[in-house]
């Protein structure tokens, strides 16, 4: 079956993961979701801690993750940010690439679930920080027929 492509496919020219697949670092594109990755945390920094009137706690981590093919800064959220750890390596189901200011993020999507991967052993290729690629939205009008 082939995979649905989001509704901007044509106006950008790529073809969007929709359905839930296992990718490499390598492999992600702007705007893909439902992505299934195994990654090793290399970095982490906590960029928002607060309390909110009510109570509740809210958290944001952003985190340098790789694996064999590359590496992405993942923004996790709450408890994912307590999971992402340095030197833990992370099962991250149903993720979606995120764009800021032109680069790559990696996010998990409201359905998805960030897990501590206990079996995986593998060193990151830190060479490829596929969020250091700038991206840039690019009009393209359909040729005169």
């Amino acid at each position: 079956k082939p995979p649905r492509l989001h509704p901007l496919t044509k106006l950008v020219g790529l073809q969007i993961i929709a359905d839930c697949k296992m990718v490499n670092i390598s492999e992600l594109r702007p705007l893909a979701k439902g992505l299934d990755l195994t990654v090793k945390v290399l970095d982490a920094k906590v960029v928002l801690d607060k309390k909110g009137k009510d109570g509740a706690s809210s958290k944001i981590s952003e985190c340098i993750v790789g694996d064999a093919s590359g590496t992405v800064v993942f923004k996790a959220r709450n408890d994912q940010a307590e999971k992402a750890q340095p030197g833990t390596y992370l099962k991250l189901s149903g993720a979606k690439v995120d764009m800021y200011r032109g680069s790559m993020r990696l996010e998990i999507d409201a359905t998805g679930s960030v897990e501590v991967e206990e079996g995986a052993s593998f060193q990151p290729n830190t060479d490829n920080n596929v969020s250091l690629i700038e991206f840039e939205l690019v009009s393209v009008q359909a040729p005169d027929a």
